[in-house]
């Protein structure tokens, strides 16, 4: 029988080098063998429970998701992505590279690899984490999950975003896009895009391009499940599709009503308004989904 009180909270500082990353693992304390979830998290100064100082994101829904899924016994890490700790952002600036992500989602995984409290190692990647996890997947994980994943290299993905508002937008986003793969810069860069391609970002985006999530996928010889809601603004569901294709013996569900952060949303403008609040819940069928897959 469950109950709330069964579930203990264990906060774990992990280090990769100089940077830090502060996490929280939750799990039924009466199981002895249950299977662990690591999220890995999408763009931005994301936080453990989902959300973004200085942006006002506030929709907790990595809380949501490791509260849900420990209910169904079901343990969970969550950290805070090296770029949601200022003291992490002067070691940052010495070395943007995307790589990064993954070497700390591998320090993840070292660190529960061993632990006999749990049986299995499901890593779930959301947005950017999706390609992250893929990434980090090579390493000993037992499952992998893409939450709202692209499916090609993010200079493509910026071109072909643009491209749906005008022929002008995606022109001007394939120039400046070529420039930098061709020559690591870009000289002067169009206003529409400084908050992309500013200068120090430009060696990040440079090594974020270099992996096509469609090849990477390929490498994986483990269970895939890939997860796109018909609601999500961000990442289109033809993206899970496409992830699909390229590996299709994965797990490919198509969750009506679900948002980028996972919200079942039932008014469209309600969408925009779960980025800011914790009172919308995640879609059931998500955390359904997500059990049956874990455990099988």
């Amino acid at each position: 029988m469950f109950s709330q009180e069964n579930i203990t909270s264990e906060d774990i500082l992990l280090m990769n080098d100089s940077i830090q990353l502060p996490g929280t693992l939750t799990y039924n304390k009466d199981l002895k063998n249950q299977p662990l979830v690591i999220y890995i998290h999408g763009s931005g100064n994301v936080d453990r429970n989902g959300n973004q100082a200085g942006v006002n994101i506030n929709g907790n829904y990595i809380k949501q998701l490791a509260d849900s899924l420990n209910t169904r016994n079901i343990a969970f890490y969550r950290y805070d992505k090296r770029s949601a700790t200022e003291e992490n952002l002067k070691f940052m600036m010495e070395n943007l590279d995307f790589y990064g992500f993954v070497e700390d989602a591998n320090i993840a995984i070292a660190n529960f690899k061993n632990d006999k409290r749990f049986n299995s190692i499901t890593l779930i990647g959301h947005s950017q984490g999706s390609l992250v996890a893929m990434l980090a997947a090579v390493n000993g994980v037992d499952k992998y999950v893409s939450l709202a994943g692209i499916s090609e290299d993010m200079g493509d993905f910026i071109i072909n975003s643009y491209q749906l508002y005008s022929e002008e937008m995606g022109t001007m986003a394939r120039e400046q896009i070529e420039e930098l793969k061709e020559t690591g810069t870009i000289e002067t860069v169009n206003p529409a895009l400084a908050h992309l391609f500013s200068k120090p970002n430009q060696p990040f985006f440079i090594t974020w391009m270099a992996y096509n999530p469609s090849e990477e996928i390929k490498k994986l010889e483990i269970p895939i499940l890939i997860i796109n809601g018909t609601k999500d603004l961000q990442v289109k569901v033809e993206e899970a599709n496409k992830l699909h294709e390229a590996k299709p013996d994965s797990e490919l569900v198509i969750i009506e009503n679900m948002n980028h952060l996972l919200k079942k949303i039932e008014k469209d403008e309600d969408n925009m308004k779960s980025y800011y609040s914790p009172d919308y819940p995640l879609s059931e069928k998500l955390i359904h989904t997500l059990d049956v897959f874990i455990k099988k």
